[in-house]
């Protein structure tokens, strides 16, 4: 795809513009979207359809502070940037690399331990989202140790980097995650109904036209038998959705049907309390590793 044809075409020469995401690491397939950000002062993503493919406009500020994000402008390929501002910002983010992965593990792993503590208030109160939180734990642990290995927060392939990696103290801990995001229940029918679920909830938060790559990111998991993957991806893209909305709940409580099958919640609400104290635990021990 011609990314400066694009921007052409969408009215973005005005503003620095950098390719990053999948397409520029050494890890990306056939669904892969083409992720352009693009320096406008503003924030919120975008998909949009062009050439057969997909891109996802991520609008961002020369301002941003927190570590997770600016990880995800870290080696962004420089499309345009006349003031030379891109160039300056990805410098200070090669020399703080380190500490920004470190920074947003642990801001992971804190939002994983309050998401433990709402997964247990939730089932003492009898509030409905509990399992969502235990979920959001499960792969807010994920995304703390894929950051502590270096490596950027992404979904679609997060898995598959997290078998690969090498064992250590922090790595153990991707047992637990195995065992609290609930891959092992991943078939065909029912990544079906989850992908439904999935797109109509982002569609309810979002409201961007996601739904058009996560189906693409479906259809090409389930094509290569990656069931596990496209299971943990879903879940990881109701992770974020759920998150956006935590402060609402009690004003959207009939998200409760359609995160039901989104999230393939566990019914059993002892199993739910384990599942969070075994998260919790790992996310205790990782901090006092750190």
């Amino acid at each position: 795809m011609d990314v400066k044809k694009f921007i052409s075409e969408h009215e973005l020469t005005s503003f620095p513009v950098g390719l990053g995401g999948c397409r520029t690491s050494e890890i990306n397939d056939d669904s892969c979207d083409y992720d352009v950000f693009v320096f406008d002062g503003k924030s919120g993503q975008e998909v949009v359809p062009y050439e057969n493919e997909f891109v996802m406009i991520h609008h961002a500020s020369f301002s941003e502070t927190q570590s997770k994000q600016l990880l995800q402008y870290d080696k962004l390929q420089i499309i345009q940037d006349d003031s030379w501002e891109l160039r300056m910002l990805l410098s200070k983010i090669n020399q703080k690399h380190s500490s920004l992965y470190t920074d947003s593990a642990k801001n992971s792993l804190i939002e994983s331990l309050f998401c433990c503590q709402k997964t247990k208030e939730s089932i003492q109160s009898s509030d409905v989202f509990g399992p969502c939180w235990q979920k959001c734990a499960a792969f807010n642990l994920a995304d703390a140790i894929t950051s502590l290995n270096n490596l950027r927060v992404s979904p679609s392939h997060m898995l598959d980097l997290l078998r690969r990696l090498e064992k250590n103290q922090i790595n153990e801990h991707i047992s637990i995650v195995s065992q609290t995001v609930g891959i092992e229940r991943a078939t065909p029918p029912l990544l079906e109904r989850m992908l439904k679920s999935t797109i109509g909830f982002s569609d309810l938060v979002e409201k961007n036209n996601h739904s058009q790559t996560i189906k693409r990111k479906y259809e090409f998991f389930v094509k290569n038998s990656r069931l596990s993957d496209c299971y943990f991806y879903l879940g990881w893209i109701n992770k974020e959705n759920f998150l956006k909305i935590k402060n609402a709940l009690n004003r959207e409580q009939d998200h409760i049907h359609i995160l039901k099958v989104a999230f393939d919640l566990e019914a059993d609400m002892n199993l739910v309390e384990q599942q969070a104290n075994l998260i919790q635990k790992s996310c205790n021990d990782i901090l006092g590793i750190l």
